[in-house]
């Protein structure tokens, strides 16, 4: 079975690589285009790219997909029996998901319907879900919306956070993959069409704007949001006009009637801040400029009084 790959970030690396391993023939890899990175702005590769190039493979990176009539051509001559998308960061159109005899395969982060969208995997940790998992889906031209092939469940544990649960999907999402392929071989899949709605709001892609911390929400919706936002854009607020990263934290019962995001005390345990409803005690922060450290570490020698207010 001949396969072309289509995928980006690191996500995709490990169902390219086991692709590769179960002995599929990749007519071609395609990414995305090189970004400038860095103050001297140099091109650097997707991670894709940079596994494609280890593997061998041939590498394409079209600017555009949709009315391009040379990658199509491209495409064609490729002659792939599947194309297999993981993470590629654009919308398929659907010249391309009816060019291959088995169509376009997706290798979505979430256990569909749930959680449609380009970050299904922080928002399920933010949102305080107990379960994630991964979805093998025949692409259509909706939003995730195409019939379920398969897919596998995986725990989220109390102190997961958004990279954590990335690097379990992952792998999960190869191994469902490598799966999916060898029955789509033998003919032995059963799909499943998705319902018209799905049960969460859309898993919309997150910017790091949207890492700043509302203190005026409950203590377990901010723990929950702060390990989400981990390690990217990371959670933060403000202290004395400085930029604070929140690594750690933990939820601490009590009101205290101070305005939330006051500091209620600063000791050997951490900062505890009032919240919307209950408190929470951080234990691991980065100042803006600093390196990442436990909160006890930071508190000796930096002094925050109590009744300081974070976030102004």
């Amino acid at each position: 079975m001949r396969v072309v790959f289509m995928g980006t970030p690191d996500f995709a690396v490990g169902t390219l690589n086991a692709i590769a391993d179960a002995g599929y023939e990749i007519a071609g890899v395609v990414t995305q285009t090189d970004k400038p990175v860095g103050r001297k702005q140099e091109l650097k590769p997707t991670a894709v790219k940079a596994a494609a190039l280890k593997l061998g493979l041939e590498v394409f990176q079209p600017r555009k997909l949709r009315n391009n009539p040379e990658f199509l051509e491209t495409l064609k001559q490729l002659a792939p029996d599947v194309i297999v998308v993981a993470a590629y960061g654009k919308i398929i159109p659907k010249e391309i998901l009816e060019l291959p005899k088995y169509g376009c395969l997706n290798v979505h982060a979430s256990l569909l319907p749930k959680y449609r969208g380009a970050a299904p995997i922080q928002w399920a940790v933010i949102d305080g879900e107990e379960k994630s998992g991964v979805t093998i889906m025949q692409m259509n031209e909706g939003l995730d919306t195409g019939d379920m092939l398969a897919s596998v469940e995986v725990a989220i544990s109390k102190e997961e956070t958004g990279g954590s649960l990335f690097d379990k999907l992952a792998k999960a999402g190869a191994e469902l993959l490598v799966e999916t392929l060898a029955k789509l071989e033998k003919g032995d899949l059963h799909p499943v069409k998705q319902p018209a709605e799905s049960p969460t709001a859309y898993a919309r892609m997150i910017s790091k704007a949207d890492g700043r911390i509302d203190w005026s929400l409950p203590a377990r919706k901010l723990e929950c949001f702060i390990r989400g936002m981990n390690p990217w854009p990371a959670a933060y607020t403000y202290m004395q006009g400085k930029g604070l990263k929140i690594w750690k934290s933990r939820v601490e019962t009590g009101e205290s009637g101070e305005k939330p995001g006051t500091v209620l005390a600063a000791d050997e345990s951490g900062l505890l801040l009032q919240t919307g409803e209950n408190a929470l005690r951080i234990t691991e922060l980065q100042l803006e400029g600093k390196k990442r450290m436990k909160a006890s570490d930071f508190l000796r020698g930096h002094s925050v009084k109590r009744g300081t207010v974070l976030g102004e």
